[in-house]
């Protein structure tokens, strides 16, 4: 028997009005991602953080075409094992949605994702 992968946080909730959408997630302990990413103190890797955001986007956009571009990406805080956190997604333009990711330890990863309009 397989075992199944675990690589989609909870999701507790999702709100979008107009350009605006919030997406609260809870990060398992028993996600894969953290399998081999620094056992002794197991971090969310940035790549999984930046995945996230561009599916949701997509989600709450209805966007259906591919990542262009990634532009400010910053991380900032480490996203732990067992923590709630707060996605914001803000739709700039057609194509421009910016992210970034809080929980009440602060803020922890930003970045706008560009999507190409022409895929």
């Amino acid at each position: 028997m397989t075992d199944l992968i675990n690589i989609s946080p909870e999701v507790i909730s999702k709100e979008k009005q107009d350009t605006d959408a919030t997406i609260e997630l809870f990060i398992s302990v028993n996600l894969d991602y953290f399998k081999g990413h620094f056992p002794q103190s197991p971090i969310l890797p940035g790549v999984v953080q930046l995945d996230w955001a561009v599916m949701y986007a997509k989600q709450m956009f209805n966007i259906d075409c591919d990542v262009k571009d990634i532009e400010v990406l910053k991380f900032q805080v480490v996203i732990e094992p067992g923590q709630n956190l707060t996605l914001q997604l803000t739709q700039k333009s057609e194509q421009k949605i910016t992210f970034y990711y809080s929980s009440n330890k602060g803020k922890h990863a930003s970045g706008r994702i560009v999507f190409d309009t022409l895929s």
